[in-house]
């Protein structure tokens, strides 16, 4: 029965449907892979560049490290920490991670007024 639902086919397959649909598949993969996971990234990191344009002398970061501490200087590529009263750490910028939990909040509280 095999053989006769063979040999009442149309002979040749067509190639170029089965290439269109893997075409189709790996353009559907690659934009829901751009959407899942390389657009969220470029703005995360664009929200992170832009908030390490903005910092200043005075405000307390933590790094990436888990180090807290104050800005006390801030250069083209380095910021140097204040982390106790006779201890200073310079870092890349990169390596500041964001504001400290309470002195965040202080100032969305300075923003708001």
């Amino acid at each position: 029965m095999i053989d006769i639902a063979f040999a009442q086919g149309s002979g040749q397959p067509n190639p170029t449907g089965a290439f269109l649909f893997q075409i189709i598949f790996l353009v559907g993969i690659f934009l829901v892979f751009y959407l899942l996971i390389i657009r969220p990234q470029q703005k995360q990191r664009k929200k992170h560049q832009e908030f390490l344009s903005n910092l200043k002398k005075g405000d307390k970061v933590i790094t990436s490290s888990g180090i807290w501490g104050t800005i006390t200087d801030i250069g083209e590529h380095t910021v140097t920490l204040k982390v106790d009263s006779n201890t200073r750490i310079t870092f890349t910028k990169e390596a500041i991670a964001g504001y400290q939990p309470k002195y965040e909040e202080r100032l969305e509280e300075k923003e708001n007024k």
